[in-house]
This record gives C-alpha cells, structure tokens and sequence, in this order.
C-alpha cells in the first residue's frame, strides 16, 4: 500500500458537516476504498495551521503548513517536514493577481521563487468570477511548475454541491517533490475551497 509521498496521483476529499475547523481525507483514488493521508485544519485560529498526517489516528504527522503572518492579505504558509522538522519552503499567494485569475508562488527556504501555482486559463478565471455557476460548467483546475523538473501536477476540482472534491495528477513523472504538491494540493482544498 503505497503511501501519500508515493503516489502519482490521489483525490481529497473535504469533511461534511464540520462545525469547527475542516478535516480533509485523501484517498488513493475516486473509489474511496484506500485512505493514504488525512489533513486537519485548525479552528479558531488568528494565524492558519493546517496539519496533514498519514491517517486519522493523526500519530505520524507528515506536513505542518502554517500562515507566516497574522492579517496578511497574500496569504504566505510555511511548510515544514512534519516528520523530520526541516523547512521545505513556502507557497505565497500572488496578492492582486489573484483577483482575476487565483496565482501563487513557491519559494524555496531562502525565498528564492522557484515555481508556480495557478488555476490554468485566465479566460476561465474571469468567467468563474463573473458568469453565475459558471465554475459547475467549468470546475477549477491548476498546475504546479517548478524551476528543473520536467513536468507538472495538475490539481482539478470534481462538482458536487455538497462535498468538495481536488483531484491531484501526474506527481511521480512531474519530477516535483510529494510533498511540496501534496502542500499546494491541502492548500487548495482548504483556502481556495473555501472561497468557492
């Protein structure tokens, strides 16, 4: 059984019904059949703090992705290796740009920008904006680039009114490191999710 870290693909799949904080659990794939991670989003907080763990036992903490600053409208997360405590860099949010089309960028542990983050056709973006239920027609979809890999992850959301759905693609032959897609994956689903 093949663990967060080693699959190219997987679904997220965000808790219904949750009063305080959001709970996410990720799955193998659409089947459901086979959990290999689950995330927690804490509640109440002034700062976000989004912990992902190998399942919901939540003993082996696999990611910590926390908002650097309170108040800060760019939405920066550091992303730290929740098992060995290393910094993996961190995904910021691309301010105004991200008012027409949702951009991030991810920088490394020196801030140095070394990918990208961002829903895939500006043209969508702006009609998901502006055309009411266009995004059931039209589900988001991003990708994630990194400077030296050879590929992309796709991360695509699936359209049900109840549930929020991300599915993410294509991370073992992208060449980008697991756990940094599996970082902008939780992201998504938690922060751009909620503003769908």
């Amino acid at each position: 059984m093949a663990g967060l870290f080693e699959a190219d693909s997987y679904m997220i799949r965000q808790k219904v019904m949750k009063i305080l904080g959001e709970e996410f659990h990720i799955y193998s794939d659409e089947s459901m059949e086979n959990m290999i991670g689950y995330s927690k989003q804490k509640a109440l907080k002034l700062k976000e703090d989004i912990r992902v763990y190998s399942d919901e036992s939540q003993s082996t903490e696999l990611l910590t992705i926390k908002q650097k600053q309170m108040f800060d409208l760019k939405g920066s997360f550091g992303i730290v290796d929740g098992e060995t405590g290393d910094s993996l860099g961190s995904i910021k949010r691309k301010g105004i740009k991200s008012l027409l089309k949702d951009s991030w960028i991810v920088l490394d542990t020196a801030d140095n920008e070394v990918g990208s983050l961002g829903e895939d056709s500006g043209g969508k973006a702006l009609v998901r904006r502006l055309v009411p239920f266009a995004s059931l027609l039209m589900p988001q979809q991003f990708v994630l680039r990194m400077n030296g890999a050879s590929g992309e992850v796709t991360f695509t959301q699936k359209i049900n009114p109840v549930v929020h759905k991300l599915v993410v693609s294509g991370i073992s032959s992208s060449g980008i490191d697991p756990r940094i897609a599996a970082s902008a994956a939780v992201l998504l689903i938690a922060i751009e999710g909620r503003q769908g």
